[in-house]
Formats: C-alpha cells, structure tokens, sequence
C-alpha cells in the first residue's frame, strides 16, 4: 500500500523514525497547563490572591482555547478527516482497542505539535462515537468549526480581564454573557441533534456517558458557572464576584 495513504497509520508517530516525540495526550495536558498556570499564576504575580472562582474558570478559558485549535483543523482536514475515521474504524475491529485510548497514547513529533494533520486524529477518533464529526454536512461538525473561529479572542479576552482587570468590569460581564450562552445553546443542541439522530444506539451505555456526556458536559456546567459570574459583573460593576 502506497506511504502517502492517509488511511495508514501516520509513519511519524514513530519516535524511532522521528526522533523526539511526546504522547498526544501528554502534549494536550501540557498545552492546558502552561495556560492555565499563566492566568492563575499572572493573577498572584500581580494582585498576590488566588481565587477559587477564577481558577475554575481560567481551566475552562486554557481548555477551550485548545479545543478551539482542534476545531480549526477540523475545517482545515475535513476531508483528510474522513477518510482517518475508516482507519480508526478498521483498527477498532482488528485490535479491540478503544481509538482514544491510542490516539492520547500516539507520539507526536515535536517538530510537528502545531500541525493540523497531526491533530485531526482527534475528530476522526471521536467519530467512532459520533459519525456526525465525519459528515461535514451535519449540526455537530459545522457548530465545532464555528465554535473554533468565534470564541478564541473573546475567551482570551475575558482570560485577561478575570485574571488582571483588563477592562470595566461591566464590559467583561457583556462579553461573557454573550459567550457563555452561546456555548450552553451550542452544547445543549448538539446534544438535541445527537439523540434526534438516533446516534446513541450506535454506541454503548458507557461510551455515551464518557464521550457525549462526559466530554461535552464542561461547555455547560463551566459556561453556566461564567455566565452567573458575568450577571454578578454587569450587576456590581465591579470584579468582587472573583474575590476582589
């Protein structure tokens, strides 16, 4: 079979042939926590607190922005994407294996952290459990892409303004509202679309919980909790909601 098939598995995953190379999952964990750590830890360098509030939140922000580069490669490999789930699919029968599992184990060259390509095994192995992430023409696939492109600056922006009082606390509480109700609507039909669909009787009980509840329920719970701090915001005209 020719090397350039993208149904293969990418030869670059292996870290004999690429020299250094860290674990998929590894390298998301460490993206959230570099992230992470300069909000909560910008925000004691210049106010000397820590608030409990804001570092839930500064969580949430770190591991959207993520989420958000994942879903501009999904725009950007849509078709490559299509054609991984097969692979995945193909693989998922022959070893028993979960796709997840392998992929967060996957060694990615450190030449190539920021590359699409690399990156696009998310969606085709989170299709195994939704095929709609494989079908450019459903709600899930096109919500994702436009979550990727819209929410990057106004999370940063809220980030800064949690974290060191980048703005008026009123215009911080404006942005957040738009963007917390924006992915608790978001979230919520995609969920909708999902059970509408039937997909859930393609997967198991405990597959639905992890990946469709599991992973998309922080987009409500974490949305919910900013959108409570937003109305306190436009409320007090102040940033006492996150302990000062």
């Amino acid at each position: 079979m020719p090397e350039h098939r993208s149904d293969r598995a990418h030869p670059d995953l292996d870290p004999q042939r690429t020299g250094a190379a860290l674990p998929a999952g590894q390298v998301a964990a460490l993206a959230v926590a570099i992230l992470v750590f300069a909000g909560i830890g910008g925000r004691y360098w210049i106010r000397g607190d820590f608030d409990i509030v804001h570092a839930l939140l500064s969580l949430f922000f770190s591991v959207n922005l993520v989420v958000c580069y994942w879903e501009i490669c999904l725009f950007l490999r849509r078709d490559h994407i299509e054609r991984r789930t097969g692979y995945w699919r193909d693989r998922r029968r022959e070893t028993g294996r979960s796709p997840v599992a392998e992929f967060l184990r996957a060694r990615v060259p450190l030449a190539k952290l920021f590359s699409p390509t690399q990156w696009a095994d998310v969606w085709a192995t989170y299709a195994q459990y939704d095929g709609s992430y494989a079908d450019r023409r459903t709600y899930g696939f096109n919500v994702d892409i436009a979550n990727g492109f819209a929410t990057p600056v106004p999370t940063l922006i809220l980030y800064a303004a949690c974290s060191v009082d980048l703005m008026p606390a009123l215009v911080a509480g404006i942005i957040g509202a738009m963007l917390f109700w924006q992915l608790i609507y978001m979230t919520s039909v995609y969920w909708v679309s999902f059970f509408v669909a039937d997909r859930q009787s393609q997967i198991s009980r405990r597959e639905k919980y992890i990946y469709i509840y599991g992973m998309n329920c922080p987009w409500v719970l974490c949305a919910l909790l900013g959108l409570y701090v937003s109305i306190r915001l436009i409320a007090d005209g102040d940033y006492s909601v996150l302990g000062r």
